[in-house]
């Protein structure tokens, strides 16, 4: 009987992984994940970056296993160097060259950037969790761009530790919209319906003041203000249970998540965090494989021939299918 279950849990797994998931739609949230910490270390001088701590410590702080980060390493000239070097490294991610060399380091800029620089977001944590996630999908990428569709045929254990790794990022990607969600529910403000009046007036975090007539006039309706705060807890605990909806769910919860963060980021001014989830969100709802290719409209004010990748295929591309994962 537990023969017949393992048989049955291996032709399971070996039709799931037919398509090779080293695609475009990796790439593009590899991307974005590094065009958000790269806007915080190209807006932010580092002046800003080692504000002091509240307790009098000047940073770098390189203590133990954080004197490995960059930051405390090459701290020449008030961190200017290091500051540069990372933005490099992560221009280079951003670009999708050799994801075998700029996952890992990718992953070391991220967690330097937390490990020793004192003014950081949940941004900047959750996109080192998902570059160290990334790091098994990375070292298996067989491609020279990360917009390249990959080989056709290629399996192996590479393929399994990649489709264990995007398995794991998907379900730290649920866990962390449940918690949020359902950790507002324990707070007053959230359950009653008001938070959003609070958070769009803050003074900080509040909405820009060219958004204030059309921002105000929503929260003093009181239908108005407890739809745009209980929506926003409503979404997010759909994003969570997203991991088991199917394919067309997921791909309206993807538009519907992208939109929620941007707005977020237009009222909130929270840019780097909208980039740090939007990566989020397309490592965990773009199906395995996916290949990002351009619409035929923007394709015809493009002069010249468009890259191999970018270019919609004349017939579909040949992909591996279950008998040939369990014949190799």
């Amino acid at each position: 009987m537990l023969t017949r279950a393992l048989s049955s849990l291996g032709r399971w797994a070996r039709a799931r992984m037919a398509a090779a998931p080293w695609g475009s739609g990796l790439g593009l949230g590899r991307t974005v994940l590094a065009l958000g910490t790269l806007g915080t270390l190209l807006a932010t001088s580092p002046e800003v970056l080692m504000s002091p701590l509240s307790t009098g410590v000047v940073p770098p702080t390189c203590l133990g296993l954080t004197q490995a980060g960059v930051w405390c390493l090459v701290p020449a000239w008030h961190g200017e160097a290091a500051r540069w070097l990372s933005v490099v490294v992560l221009l280079v991610t951003a670009a999708g060259w050799r994801p075998r060399i700029t996952g890992l380091a990718h992953w070391y800029v991220s967690w330097s950037l937390i490990a020793n620089v004192t003014i950081q977001d949940g941004g900047d944590q959750i996109t080192t969790v998902l570059t160290l996630l990334l790091i098994p999908l990375t070292l298996t990428d067989p491609r020279r761009w990360h917009w390249q569709a990959p080989p056709a045929g290629r399996t192996g254990a590479g393929r399994v530790a990649a489709y264990v790794a995007l398995l794991l990022i998907q379900v730290q990607v649920a866990v962390l919209y449940f918690q949020a969600s359902v950790a507002k529910m324990g707070v007053a403000e959230w359950s009653d319906g008001t938070a959003m009046f609070y958070w769009l007036r803050h003074p900080t975090f509040g909405a820009p003041d060219w958004l204030r007539p059309l921002t105000d006039v929503i929260t003093d309706s009181p239908v108005g203000v407890s739809l745009l705060t209980w929506s926003s807890i409503a979404l997010e605990f759909a994003l969570a249970v997203a991991i088991l909806l199917r394919p067309p769910a997921k791909r309206l919860l993807l538009w519907a998540g992208l939109l929620f963060h941007d707005l977020i980021a237009l009222t909130m001014g929270l840019i780097s965090f909208d980039l740090a989830m939007s990566g989020a969100l397309l490592l965990y709802l773009l199906p395995i494989g996916h290949q990002v290719r351009v619409p035929e409209r923007l394709r015809r004010l493009v002069p010249g021939e468009l890259p191999s990748w970018a270019r919609r295929p004349a017939s579909p591309p040949a992909t591996v299918t279950a008998r040939d994962l369990a014949t190799s």
